[in-house]
């Protein structure tokens, strides 16, 4: 999830870290808080931004990528196999 005011290099070492670990799949999403009580989102991402982050993490070596607003950790996990 992104969006909690990470930077990009955050979110690149994180890809690194987790392509090291053996990490094959990868899915990227917007943080969307459920309710005030929760940790405000610092940023919304563009759909460009999430483009840019799943070219970002293709060319770290995973296999596959799955990164938009609405992406979540089960997205189409059955074609992720």
């Amino acid at each position: 999830m992104v969006g909690l005011g990470e930077t990009e290099e955050d979110v690149i070492a994180t890809f690194i870290d987790l392509k090291r670990a053996g990490c094959h799949n990868l899915t990227i999403g917007q943080c969307l808080a459920p309710s005030k009580d929760r940790v405000p989102v610092a940023r919304f991402i563009s759909p460009e931004g999430f483009e840019k982050l799943g070219e970002i993490a293709r060319s770290i070596g995973f296999k596959r990528v799955a990164a938009g607003p609405l992406v979540r950790s089960s997205y189409r996990a059955d074609g992720m196999l």
